[in-house]
C-alpha cells in the first residue's frame, strides 16, 4: 500500500480546504480510512475516520461538524473535507489505511501510513 496524502496549503481562518488520499497501489478498497494530524510539539492525534464502503464516518469532538470524510472506491481515493478552518488546525495531516474495514479511531488501528500534507491556517 502506498498512500499520498495531498491538498494541504495556507489559509486564512475561516477558509476551506479539501485533502485527498490516494492508494497509489488500489489495495485499501476494502480498508477503512483514517485522517490523523500533528501539530508541532504534539502527537499525532485522530481527526476522522471512513469505514471500507463509505458508509459510517467518525470524526474527533474538535472537528465534528467542520469536517466532513467521502471516499470513492472506484478511485480509491478519500478525500477530507475541511470548512471553517482555525488556528488550531494547523499540523502536517496524514492519511493511514486501516487494519481492518472499520473506521477506527486509535492509531494502533492503522497499518499503512502516506506522507503528510502540510496545512497552515493563519489567524
Amino acid at each position: 500500500v502506498q498512500l499520498q496524502a495531498s491538498g494541504g496549503g495556507l489559509v486564512q481562518a475561516g477558509g476551506s480546504l479539501r485533502l485527498s488520499c490516494a492508494d497509489s497501489r488500489r489495495t485499501f478498497s476494502n480498508n477503512g480510512v483514517g485522517w490523523f494530524r500533528q501539530a508541532p510539539g504534539k502527537e499525532r492525534e485522530f481527526v476522522g475516520a471512513v469505514n471500507w464502503n463509505g458508509g459510517y464516518t467518525t470524526y474527533s469532538d474538535s472537528v465534528k461538524g467542520r469536517f466532513t470524510i467521502a471516499r470513492d472506491r472506484a478511485k480509491n481515493t478519500v478525500w477530507l473535507q475541511m470548512n471553517n478552518l482555525n488556528p488550531e488546525d494547523t499540523g502536517v495531516y496524514y492519511c493511514a489505511s486501516s487494519l481492518n474495514s472499520g473506521a477506527n479511531s486509535r492509531r494502533d488501528g492503522y497499518r499503512y501510513w502516506g506522507q503528510g500534507t502540510q496545512v497552515t491556517v493563519s489567524s
